[in-house]
């Protein structure tokens, strides 16, 4: 027995010396191998029992050692860390345990004596910190453990510790922008298009796992409805967290899941910001300047942007469609414009009352404009009447402008690591107008040659406060509560007017214009318990939520809900041998209708369809369920992931022919109406697996796949469609040399069903690299988006009486040159700890 457990110990002291990464292991495995043959047979015993108790080792004592771990450069708490406590004589290992989510950690039942605290995080350098425990102070207590990124020698080339472009955990993904190369001169659509089962449409409208219920917030916050992702400049944002399936802590809003947008916000020490400018083909810039400035207990921080970006794109439509049994058959060619022009100014600063209390105010502002021009040839053949040709032109200009005040307060305990008071108030303010406008340049005489408009006048105010507490029972045990409130209001107008001759004045038609206000208030609250046991990890919270709504539409009529809902969340986590992981997680959440597909209100997109909501549309309800798996290798993660989606009262959009609008028009084809309506049960259920992958020192790769079966309810409300389909991304990350950086990624989405038809596969590839210029204080980005131009958008729709095909392209291959210039003691690091942290705002509540 001796001689094997001998072998055993020769077999593992490399495993055991690699691990506290000593500068000198020949010196170290004497000690480990001489002081494990000295071990006697009660001593293995001993060992081998204390080996299959969970948790930690602890010598017990009234002694105790607490801290919290920070990043050295933005003071950002450090989750999840390894925490080893050492005997001071001998190295032996006493005890372990992790930071929590906020880095605090805490040891306790420690006999009195010399030790040593080691604290591992992956990316950063291990830190020791000697620690007597005294009958005078048997409790120590750290305080503030800053530690540096690792800095790990390769070849003679010193690279940073380094976080992905993506991070994949279970039921939560995480996208460092800044990582990102191909995030230059792009927005947050383009980045969010690396997410496993996520897929952005042509006007920026985002799915996750088929379903477009999907809740954006803003730094934490819930975002205005008119935050619109193909025009948010991916230079403003540190991070995009996507969670897919959210405790209690989180708004129970979006069945999908939820996209938190973080915000850049620069908190580095001293003086430090970064000049960015990108230029692409065809009419396309963005410009980004940031910031900060700390002084004293004082944090300034500031950031201001531009975009103007220019857009071609043609489309292609064939439908045929039968009214009074009289069939019209259309088949239609188009070219449009698209210009986004928007500009953005954010201001913050940050003041440390003491280590225990921290206040932050922030205030934004910004303005959007954005103008679209289609013109379209039409040849229109309606039975019997000979077929003939329409020439149409529709435009359409938003002027949006915005304001957003946001305020938190923190409180900690350092007495009490792990206890926690946040208390935040927000309020937005939106004001703008959308102007739609039809013309018909050419067609026959019989055709009406007088020009459409709808002005839409908006004004949106969004107040939001919150409070938020998490009170640890011990170092195992912790519950957390919060109250919350949401509010919106918005009145506005929308004219409709009409123009007789070319040239001359829209004249307003009582008919057609609106007077509509909508208001909507959300009181919350919360409660989760979290504890663990061992290798065991469980949470469970429930979550209370108020709907109050009301909407009147002046001549129209009104609607109004009032509705409480109870939504449970519960996660259960096991931690296996060898870096593994298994988590299950279950919660019920709910789709509020919003405002547009309430609002019996109707927008037109052009002469011939237009939209208008159901005030008799009810929420959906979901419940969702996920198994996941993480493994983690010396340079290998592998994430695996079940799921389930299972809904009730499914929203869902449908297109129809409007009769009645048809024969009152008195033109030669159709008009159709799209709106929306409850229907049945629907089952989506299917897998998502994540690689990470360090293939060589130079080469890192980035998989993600998703394979589901996507189930929605039949228009016609007799039963459902279903098809397997699902996502691929492959990210390739190459450092030729130590100042350039390149990546090569393509993505994949399969066909989709939906109510009235499908979408077809979209797919595409990407190029891009930066080279470090300047001693790290500048760098040069080139990229190429949609190398081989096969971004494209098909649709197939069918309903009663009506089919469709549809064809769009846009601009997709476009050519981006980015120059991006370091202020202050900010360099071109090519780990994210070199790059600004984004405010969370704090999700709970």
């Amino acid at each position: 027995m001796y001689c094997k457990v001998i072998c055993i110990t020769y077999k593992y002291d490399n495993k055991v010396v690699m691990r506290y990464q000593v500068k000198d292991p020949a010196t170290l495995r004497p000690r480990i191998t001489g002081c494990l043959r000295g071990v006697g047979c009660f001593g293995w015993l001993g060992l081998v029992a204390a080996g299959l108790l969970p948790g930690r080792l602890l010598a017990q004592g009234p002694g105790g050692v607490s801290g919290t771990l920070l990043d050295r450069r933005t003071r950002q708490p450090l989750p999840f860390a390894n925490i080893l406590l050492l005997r001071q004589a001998d190295s032996t290992l006493i005890g372990n345990t992790q930071t929590a989510e906020n880095g605090t950690f805490v040891l306790t039942n420690l006999a009195l004596g010399r030790y040593v605290v080691r604290a591992e995080a992956l990316g950063y350098q291990a830190v020791r910190r000697p620690t007597t425990l005294a009958a005078a102070a048997p409790v120590v207590r750290l305080g503030e453990w800053l530690v540096a990124p690792a800095a790990v020698q390769l070849g003679g080339v010193v690279v940073q510790g380094e976080k992905a472009a993506v991070v994949n955990d279970l039921g939560k993904t995480t996208l460092n922008v800044s990582k990102d190369l191909n995030s230059a001169g792009g927005t947050a659509a383009d980045i969010l298009q690396k997410v496993p089962s996520v897929a952005v449409d042509d006007n920026g409208q985002v799915s996750l796992r088929g379903n477009s219920s999907v809740t954006l917030y803003l730094d934490g916050k819930p975002a205005p409805p008119n935050l619109r992702l193909d025009q948010l400049p991916a230079s403003r944002l540190e991070t995009i967290e996507v969670i897919t399936n959210p405790g209690a802590q989180y708004s129970a809003q979006g069945t999908g899941g939820i996209i938190n947008l973080v915000q850049k916000k620069q908190e580095q020490p001293g003086w430090n910001g970064d000049a960015l400018a990108t230029a692409g083909t065809r009419d396309k810039y963005t410009a980004a300047l940031s910031g900060n400035r700390q002084v004293g207990k004082f944090n300034f921080s500031g950031t201001v942007d531009g975009l103007s970006n220019l857009f071609h794109g043609s489309s292609a439509l064939q439908q045929v469609a039968t009214v009074d049994g009289r069939t019209t058959r259309t088949d239609q060619t188009g070219a449009s414009t698209r210009r986004q022009t928007n500009h953005s100014l954010r201001l913050g600063v940050d003041y440390t009352i003491s280590d225990e209390q921290r206040v932050s105010l922030t205030a934004q502002y910004y303005a959007e404009h954005y103008r679209t021009a289609q013109d379209f040839t039409t040849l229109l053949a309606r039975d019997p009447t000979p077929a003939f040709l329409l020439r149409n032109q529709n435009t359409q200009a938003d002027d949006l402008q915005g304001s957003r005040v946001s305020g938190t307060y923190r409180r900690t305990w350092a007495a009490s690591p792990g206890r926690e008071l946040t208390a935040s108030a927000s309020y937005y303010l939106d004001v703008g107008t959308v102007t739609t406008q039809q013309r018909v340049l050419d067609g026959p005489a019989s055709y009406s040659r007088n020009a459409r408009q709808q002005f839409l006048d908006v004004t949106i105010h969004m107040p939001s406060v919150q409070v938020d507490y998490v009170h640890p029972l011990d170092e195992k045990r912790r519950w957390e509560a919060g109250i919350k409130t949401d509010a919106l209001l918005t009145p506005g107008t929308s004219d409709y007017a009409v123009q007789a001759t070319p040239g001359s004045e829209f004249v307003r038609r009582d008919t057609g214009s609106y007077r509509y206000s909508y208001r909507q208030l959300i009181p919350q609250a919360y409660g989760s318990y979290r504890h663990k046991a061992g290798l065991w990890e469980y949470q469970a919270g429930l979550r209370i939520e108020f709907t109050g709504l009301s909407a009147q539409v002046l001549p129209t009529g009104t609607a109004s809900q009032r509705i409480l809902n109870l939504f449970p969340s519960a996660t259960v986590a096991r931690t296996l041998p060898h870096e593994q992981r298994l988590q299950v997680s279950y919660s019920r959440r709910v789709n509020r209708p919003n405002f547009l597909q309430v609002i019996p209100l109707p927008f037109y997109s052009d002469a011939r369809n237009y939209v208008v909501g159901n005030v008799d549309l009810r929420p959906e309800y979901v419940h969702v369920a996920e198994l996941g798996h993480q493994a983690t290798w010396k340079s290998t993660t592998l994430n695996t992931t079940l799921f389930g989606r299972f809904a009730s009262q499914s929203i869902q959009s449908l297109r129809t022919i409007d009769t009645v609008a048809t024969r009152r028009s008195g033109q030669p084809d159709f008009i159709t109406r799209t709106s929306y309506a409850n229907f049945g049960h629907t089952a989506s259920y299917g897998l998502e697996v994540s690689l990470t992958q360090t293939v060589t020192k130079w080469w890192k790769l980035t998989a993600n796949g998703s394979y589901y079966r996507n189930q929605v309810a039949s228009f016609t409300g007799d039963g459902t469609r279903a098809n397997f389909t699902g996502t691929a991304y492959l990210l390739n990350q190459f450092s030729p040399t130590k100042t350039l950086a390149v990546q090569l990624s393509g993505d994949y989405r399969a066909p989709l069903v939906v109510p009235q038809g499908r979408l077809l596969a979209v797919y595409g590839v990407d190029v891009a690299l930066r080279q470090r210029l300047f001693h790290d204080r500048a760098a040069l980005t080139l990229r190429v988006s949609d190398l081989f131009n096969t971004r494209r958008q098909y649709a197939q729709f069918a309903a009663d009486g009506l089919t469709s095909d549809i064809q769009t392209k846009y601009e997709t291959r476009v050519g981006y040159l980015g120059f991006s210039w370091f202020l202050g003691s900010k360099k071109s690091g090519s780990s994210i700890e070199d790059q600004p942290r984004g405010d969370s705002g704090g999700l709970g509540g």
